[in-house]
């Protein structure tokens, strides 16, 4: 893993600015809101953030995916909600599309991802089949028009902001993915739900009653959506963990100032060596999980510039990107536990920051694939590594 160049440091510091001063004085109001205001999404776009993974020639920023992962760090210190709703758009929409959609669905669509004009989502999971894509009910049928989509998707982030849901469906030869504009006949989404953590990111259902899109709506072949789902899982869960060290960090530094300043027995509490060694705990398990998340960055470079990284084994972008997410998220998770813990009485209530630094870490470890799929991938690529899996 090589450290970050004076460019990516640059740009880790705009978005740092960023955060702090857009996404800081406004997370908590936001979260009590239920609810992102609509001009930080303008103020995303404008940085270029919204076209961090869309090629220069299509109007993004064409950033590496390791830069991209500092980027999504800092605005998750900022705020969580924020971080996903930009993940989810950059990568299983601007990134899927980038590397697997045709000269012409990139023209048309990138730009606008880029430029803000509208907002991505991506609609995989259903009721029944959460981590088990094999039982998608969501149907694709072709006819002398285009495609006809009828079904129901779960947990859809962006899903009634969003101006373009990527949708996978199951197709006559498999599963496809396909590009559905969300001003369709037929396409709708219910109320937002009320979620422990991350509760400004805009999560629905989504509907397609009788949707229909045209041929070319479909990206590559009517069997290549599921592969494409699984590789954009694979952009995602690197991005979640990226997303838990930024939170990991906001809850450790407000915990660090918390000990400085509050006295007992005449002296911080900062002073006493159970809290210092809480504090040293948790900078040790930030800086593994923020040390993995850039391994997997570099994975993901590697593989999409085909210069080294294979997608399955334990060295592969697949185990790579799940055991950054488990660990990652199982860190974050800890650290905010015991960010309230030395709050005490004061990180239980909910106008002091950690207890939703708390709750927003713990969505990490579900959403992108529970953490205990996460071990069922890394076996599987360590049992493919042994032989016991065909290759």
């Amino acid at each position: 893993m090589t450290p970050p160049t004076a460019e990516q440091l640059e740009i880790q510091a705009l978005a740092h600015d960023f955060a702090e001063a857009e996404l800081r004085p406004n997370a908590a109001g936001w979260d009590q809101r239920q609810a992102l205001d609509e001009s930080v999404f303008a103020k995303l776009a404008e940085l270029g953030f919204l076209g961090m993974l869309v090629p220069e020639e299509h109007g993004g920023l064409g950033f590496d995916f390791a830069t991209y992962l500092l980027v999504l760090e800092e605005l998750a210190w900022g705020d969580a909600s924020v971080a996903l709703s930009v993940a989810i758009h950059n990568g299983p929409v601007c990134g899927l599309l980038a590397r697997h959609g045709s000269a012409a669905q990139r023209a048309e669509w990138l730009p606008r991802l880029a430029s803000g004009e509208i907002l991505g989502a991506f609609a995989m999971s259903e009721a029944g089949s959460g981590s088990d894509p094999a039982y998608i009910s969501t149907d694709a049928t072709r006819d002398a028009n285009g495609w006809r989509l009828e079904g129901e998707k779960r947990w859809v982030t962006n899903g009634a902001r969003a101006g373009l849901v990527v949708v996978l469906a199951r197709t006559e030869a498999g599963f496809g993915a396909f590009l559905v504009p969300t001003s369709a006949d037929g396409y709708s989404t219910g109320a937002a739900e009320t979620t422990l953590g991350l509760r400004a990111s805009e999560t629905v259902s989504a509907r397609f009653d009788g949707v229909r899109v045209p041929a070319d709506a479909l990206i590559g072949e009517p069997d290549a959506g599921l592969r494409q789902a699984l590789e954009a899982l694979d952009l995602v869960r690197a991005g979640a963990a990226a997303e838990a060290v930024g939170v990991g960090r906001a809850a450790l530094e407000h915990a660090t100032r918390y000990a400085l300043g509050r006295e007992q027995f005449n002296q911080p509490i900062a002073r006493f060596g159970a809290v210092q060694a809480k504090l040293a705990d948790m900078a040790q398990r930030i800086a593994g999980a923020r040390a993995l998340a850039r391994e997997a960055a570099g994975a993901v470079d590697a593989w999409q510039d085909h210069t080294g990284a294979p997608r399955t084994g334990l060295e592969g972008l697949t185990a790579r990107a799940a055991i950054a997410k488990l660990a990652a998220s199982e860190a974050a998770t800890w650290v905010a536990d015991e960010a309230v813990q030395i709050y005490g009485g004061y990180g239980y209530m909910r106008h002091y920051p950690v207890e939703k630094l708390l709750r927003d870490a713990k969505g990490a470890e579900i959403y992108e694939g529970t953490n205990e799929i996460m071990r069922m991938v890394i076996a599987r690529e360590v049992l493919r590594d042994a032989g016991d899996i065909d290759p």
